[in-house]
């Protein structure tokens, strides 16, 4: 059981990317980038079994049986996620499948795309004065069942709050989150495809962020970030005070690392 990470393939474990080189069979998800998949063993069996919103084409109980029907024919498999295994990807579910068959399985982590994305375009989770404290939800439930979620205890303004799978449902959460307390201009940023060459970005607020995702048709996963510390956000990525270094000549900076 393999986290993936957020997407950018060196953003792997160094045990994850040797697990996924020298797996025989790979059964992986929707949000795993393909920079990541090519880097799987040619001769290894490839099973992609990834779900959207609303479509399920490999039910869960059929991705259960094939891990073990895998390991049952003697396969090395690695079960592979993005993000981590158990940050909202079943992964809990799917291990006690396989044990409960009795066969062993090992866990890989991976960086959470709350983490990788948030890094990515330089916004801390948390912020002395800002925010001292995170929340993750998903913003899609089981089933496509309506949301369920605890909005009073959500809309904390001292808090971080990172939305996964929750571009179908933005709006509700938004109007959610402004009916239990916070501003309509409780800043928001909306991240697709983080950590990826394909990464895109989108920075509003509560009372605008639904139909500026809408807007920008995004394509592939979204992750939600809401609350003040996207209020550090940079469009350009550099510190301030990067822009006034001089930078030193080769020898003032030999006497720099000698002095």
């Amino acid at each position: 059981m393999v986290g993936a990470g957020p997407g950018d393939p060196e953003l792997l474990t160094v045990k994850a990317a040797r697990l996924i080189a020298d797996a025989e069979a790979i059964v992986y998800d929707r949000l795993v980038s393909r920079e990541i998949i090519e880097l799987a063993n040619p001769k290894a069996l490839l099973f992609a079994v990834g779900k959207e919103p609303k479509h399920h084409p490999v039910p869960q109980n059929e991705i259960n049986t094939l891990l073990i029907t895998l390991a049952a024919a003697g396969y090395t498999t690695v079960r592979l996620k993005g993000g981590d295994p158990f940050v909202f990807g079943r992964g809990s579910e799917e291990l006690m499948a396989v044990r409960d068959v009795g066969f062993r399985c090992e866990i890989v982590p991976g960086i959470t795309a709350a983490q990788g994305c948030a890094a990515s375009v330089g916004v801390p989770l948390t912020h002395r004065g800002l925010a001292t404290g995170v929340r993750l939800v998903t913003g899609h439930c089981r089933e496509d069942t309506p949301l369920d979620l605890d909005w009073k205890g959500l809309a904390d303004p001292d808090t971080t709050l990172v939305v996964y799978m929750g571009a179908a449902n933005i709006s509700e959460i938004a109007e959610r989150l402004v009916s239990e307390g916070l501003t309509p201009s409780t800043p928001v940023l909306a991240v697709n495809n983080g950590t990826t060459p394909r990464e895109r970005r989108v920075c509003a607020d509560l009372g605008t962020i639904a139909h500026a995702a809408n807007e920008a048709q995004f394509r592939g996963p979204v992750l939600f970030l809401v609350g003040a510390v996207v209020s550090l956000y940079q469009q350009e990525q550099i510190c301030p005070l990067l822009r006034e270094v001089v930078p030193l000549s080769p020898a003032e900076a030999e006497d720099r690392v000698y002095a």
